[in-house]
């Protein structure tokens, strides 16, 4: 089995018998059998030893030449439509700079659709990646890369072309995790979000009351338990029996079951001074009913607004023309919040984060699907299913996708 690579690759060697380091030009396979003869043009030549020694993953199961993954191939927002499982496309290259990793756990975003619909980048041409967060471990690396990571070290990451089986990642760009668990992917995105947003925008203190929507959610559940952390009276809007108790479980004083009861009588009746802090992700008559219910000086951060994504335009009508008198009388504020535009605060953010995962002072609740009509999310082709569960507001925590592999993961 031939692999090409365009260009030369540095990659590191993996159970040797001492660092040794490779120049393929082009990459080739090799066997005890059949060492590699020098290469032509001055390269030198792959020691004798089987090349599958140097580009396998730890385990031992070669890294194969094509893989499965998720490419948008028409713009729009009904997921199924826009996106295609390809399973013919060639296992990319690390560069110098770069990791090869592969992915086990991906995460699952309500914004995913918001992507598949060219949301976010008017200019971006089809067919393009989609998944914006993965965890596993590396199995190949460029010289660069070498000085930091080592093949098998179980790695995070957020960006572009996570629904894959295997990713490229810059080394400058990866997250050094303690083990391939799906706990540490629901701090990528969504624990970061509750995390940057809450300290900077928040300005939360003690005594203060903060609403959390979707509260039991991928993000919901960290914006939960970071102000009661502060020290905060936390209310959280969810849609079920179950998730309310969810929501006890992590600290909040306040569930309310949107489906049972009406949450605008409710925050009249037992909070008619307002609320201090609300953290939004839900929009439509979500949002309007947040607005109303801001305590003087009152703030509320938009992190989203999901009742609208799966629309034409992405967006829910609102009463906009009201909105200049109703924060003008109390002098509240919207602020919105883009995890993109906080960058400077991520590594922070992350690594306190996972050190109260670590530490087991913060719940990450994962949800794998086991309730869900199709059963667990297991491979690629369940990304559909996930996102249409997350669609439906069945989760309860973060939803993860686990990409199964020929062999069992030591990490």
């Amino acid at each position: 089995m031939n692999w090409s690579a365009p260009s030369s690759v540095w990659l590191r060697s993996w159970r040797a018998p001492r660092c040794l380091w490779l120049l393929l030009r082009p990459l080739q396979l090799a066997s005890p059998e059949r060492p590699v003869r020098a290469a032509r043009g001055g390269a030198r030549p792959i020691v004798d030893m089987s090349y599958s020694r140097h580009f396998l993953d730890f385990q031992g199961s070669s890294i194969p030449t094509c893989m499965k993954k998720l490419l948008v191939t028409k713009l729009s927002a009904n997921f199924r439509e826009a996106v295609t499982l390809r399973h013919d496309v060639p296992v990319p290259v690390p560069g110098d700079g770069d990791l090869l990793v592969r992915n086990r756990f991906v995460g699952i975003n309500a914004s995913d659709i918001n992507y598949s619909a060219g949301r976010y980048d008017t200019t971006v041409k089809l067919p393009f990646d989609v998944g914006f967060e993965g965890i596993g471990e590396v199995v190949a690396l460029g010289l660069s890369a070498s000085a930091r990571y080592t093949v098998g070290q179980a790695v995070a990451y957020v960006k572009p072309g996570a629904f894959a089986e295997y990713t490229v990642v810059p080394s400058k760009e990866a997250i050094p995790v303690p083990s391939v668990k799906p706990e540490f992917l629901t701090l990528l995105v969504s624990g970061t979000t509750a995390y940057i947003s809450l300290k900077e925008l928040g300005e939360l203190c003690e005594g203060k009351t903060v609403l959390v929507t979707a509260a039991a959610g991928g993000t919901g559940q960290f914006a939960v338990q970071l102000s009661k952390k502060a020290k905060c009276h936390v209310i959280g809007t969810c849609s079920s029996d179950e998730k309310s108790g969810f929501l006890k479980y992590i600290g909040c004083d306040h569930p309310i079951n949107y489906k049972t009861e009406n949450v605008s009588e409710v925050l009249q009746k037992d909070y008619p001074r307002g609320v201090d802090v609300v953290y939004e992700s839900v929009g439509g008559k979500m949002f309007d009913l947040a607005v109303n219910s801001l305590a003087i000086k009152g703030r509320l951060i938009i992190i989203g607004f999901i009742s609208g994504y799966q629309t034409r335009t992405g967006l829910q009508p609102g009463y906009v023309e009201m909105l200049p008198a109703k924060l003008l009388k109390k002098s509240a504020s919207i602020r919105g919040f883009f995890l993109n535009h906080y960058l400077s605060e991520y590594q922070m953010a992350m690594k306190h984060l996972l050190e109260m995962c670590e530490n087991r002072e913060l719940v990450c609740e994962v949800d794998l699907g086991e309730m869900s009509p199709e059963g667990k999310f297991i491979g690629l082709e369940s990304v559909f299913h996930a996102i249409d569960y997350m669609y439906m507001g069945k989760n309860t925590g973060k939803i993860i996708v686990e990409l199964p592999h020929s062999v069992n993961s030591k990490l």
